[in-house]
């Protein structure tokens, strides 16, 4: 479940999605199996050529995409998230969530 996010927000992350483009969605998340993080950032694509080659370039391997769902998506925690936002101008999601303040 996402915490900290709008009906309007998560919306807008799953059209951008539906038509074939990168999304991105940041939110509040806690999983013990990551201390210390407290969110997640879940990049989206309906087209999963297009989806595995973006995660390549990152360094994601295909095996980590979470395809439970209609939206298949790479999970961004920690410091591979602040990376990879950092490269593609987004931090702002980051700092929304005061994750930057631990870093």
């Amino acid at each position: 479940m996402a915490f900290g996010i709008t009906k309007k927000e998560l919306k807008a992350w799953k059209q951008k999605a539906d038509r074939g483009e990168i999304a991105f969605l940041t939110h509040y998340w806690i999983d013990d199996r990551f201390p210390g993080c407290t969110s997640v950032t879940k990049v989206a694509c309906s087209d999963m050529k297009k989806l595995v080659s973006w995660g390549r370039n990152y360094g994601l391997k295909p095996e980590w995409l979470d395809c439970h769902d209609r939206y298949p998506h790479f999970d961004l925690v920690g410091q591979t998230q602040y990376e990879i936002l950092k490269q593609e101008g987004m931090l702002k999601q980051l700092s929304r969530f005061r994750v930057l303040d631990k870093l």
